[in-house]
């Protein structure tokens, strides 16, 4: 027999959340709070916040199939028996979150960093899956909200979950580990990640991500990044804590660590030591950043008693995520002579720039083509913005980009410290942007675009991704 669907009973929600409902008759295999993207089964969560009422939605969640909606107060025209009142919507999904924690023997694993925790999480949840009943987090939902989103998700049978928490200011990771109790946490790296929210800065960012530590109880496992300046303030607040501390990286100290990589535009083959245990295996996804958050990852996998070798099999199997490296071909009107556009329109930074132009520069041109970096401004730097937008001059150059085109206050100042040659166009925002770059791609052109999600490159990824049909207008002509 497999497992039940069912991951809430009425009668356990309503236990879980003191709410009250005048039907205990259903059961969810789900939760959702977005109408777009619930499914029939689910329980539709009716948050208020700064994207609206979640009240305004009920009717439709029902409409769709959600078993029962957990509101606040009493929506016209939806019966009452669909309804589970509680004084306060999220604080429910929150009690939901850390019942589903509680009552599962699953080994969880936490994962924060300033970059690449979507990355590892999502290898984690592939090389867990092949060994186990795995739950992990939705997307890149890893804040007030939607850690308890997913945590709630979970089902009671898990053998691994596996969730990420994020931060834009002190004092925001601490209640979500609370409520994930990680056996297992990895912290990928430390940057100047929304460093603008530090007065300390770095030394800020260090204490924030430390703060993963919180929810764990000692004698827990932590996977710490051993190329990083902070390792040893990182490895001192776990071991006050008395958790054990594993480290990774290309360091000869690293407990886990690279010993070969051989890298290539579609990928790495790796050969590496992961707690004693020597491996090798390959990679889709290119860049050695990513190299070594599959090293981060495969250490969790050891200490969580599942098997490396099946793991990294799974991981030879994972591509890249929309909007985090993911590749596209594009028609350029030339049957052997594409455009390839490289999506980075999710998220960026400092370090996340510097990683994807040495991935950019792993892709060779077609016939006539160049390399052209289509760059929004990077979010949350603080006061040394400007400084770490123009510092990317350097790193370009040095990936054999051709060709910048930028938008962003702050991008302004990159643009500015670029050779004539290499200047394609400034504009203050990506839509403006959007609307020139398609016509100045040829055959055979390597495009990358990326920015912070505020700078909304994904609109210069859209605009892109419509021109073969530009084409295919102008032959008609």
């Amino acid at each position: 027999m497999g497992k039940s669907n069912t991951i809430w009973t009425a009668k356990d929600v309503m236990m879980a959340t003191g709410g009250e409902c005048s039907s205990d008759q259903w059961g969810a295999s789900g939760m959702s709070i977005d109408t777009r993207t619930l499914q029939a089964g689910d329980i539709f969560v009716a948050l208020l916040g700064g994207n609206g009422n979640g009240h305004d939605y009920v009717k439709s969640a029902i409409d769709k199939g959600a078993v029962v909606a957990i509101v606040s107060e009493a929506v016209e025209g939806v019966d009452s028996a669909k309804l589970l009142i509680v004084e306060d919507t999220l604080k429910a999904m929150e009690d939901l979150g850390g019942a589903a924690r509680s009552r599962t023997a699953a080994k969880v694993i936490g994962i924060t960093g300033s970059v690449g925790k979507t990355g590892t999480k999502e290898m984690l949840v592939a090389a867990l899956d092949v060994q186990g009943q795995t739950h992990g987090s939705i997307k890149s939902y890893n804040n007030h909200w939607g850690v308890p989103l997913s945590l709630s998700g979970m089902h009671a049978g898990t053998d691994f979950g596996v969730f990420e928490m994020g931060m834009n200011r002190p004092n925001e990771i601490t209640p979500l580990s609370q409520m994930v109790k990680p056996d297992i946490a990895i912290i990928t790296t430390i940057a100047p990640v929304h460093v603008e929210h530090f007065k300390d800065g770095i030394d800020g960012i260090v204490a924030a991500k430390s703060e993963v530590f919180d929810g764990m109880d000692v004698g827990g496992d932590v996977v710490l990044n051993r190329d990083i300046e902070s390792f040893e303030v990182l490895k001192s607040k776990a071991e006050s804590k008395g958790l054990k501390v594993h480290s990774f990286g290309e360091d000869k100290s690293a407990d886990s660590r690279i010993l070969d990589c051989l890298e290539a535009a579609n990928g790495s083959r790796v050969k590496a030591n992961i707690l004693g245990e020597d491996i090798t295996f390959n990679l889709q996804i290119a860049g050695r950043h990513i190299v070594c958050n599959a090293l981060a990852a495969l250490t969790a996998v050891k200490l969580a008693g599942a098997d490396i070798q099946k793991a990294a099999k799974a991981l030879a199997t994972q591509e890249p995520i929309i909007g985090r490296g993911k590749r596209e071909i594009i028609d350029s009107g030339v049957a052997d002579n594409p455009i390839t556009l490289i999506d980075e329109s999710y998220n960026a930074s400092p370090t996340a720039m510097n990683a994807a132009f040495k991935v950019l520069a792993l892709v060779d041109p077609g016939r006539g083509g160049r390399r052209i970096a289509i760059l929004g401004d990077m979010l949350e730097l603080g006061k040394d913005s400007g400084r770490m937008h123009a510092d990317l001059a350097l790193p370009l150059k040095a990936s054999n980009v051709d060709l910048v085109y930028t938008c962003g206050k702050d991008m302004k100042k990159l643009y500015e410290q670029l050779p004539a040659n290499q200047r394609g166009a400034h504009k203050e925002t990506s839509q403006e942007l959007a609307q020139i770059v398609p016509d100045v791609l040829v055959p055979g052109d390597v495009v990358m675009v990326k920015g912070s999600l505020g700078s909304k490159m994904g609109l210069v990824v859209e605009a892109l991704r419509t021109l073969p049909s530009k084409l295919t207008a102008k032959k008609k002509v």
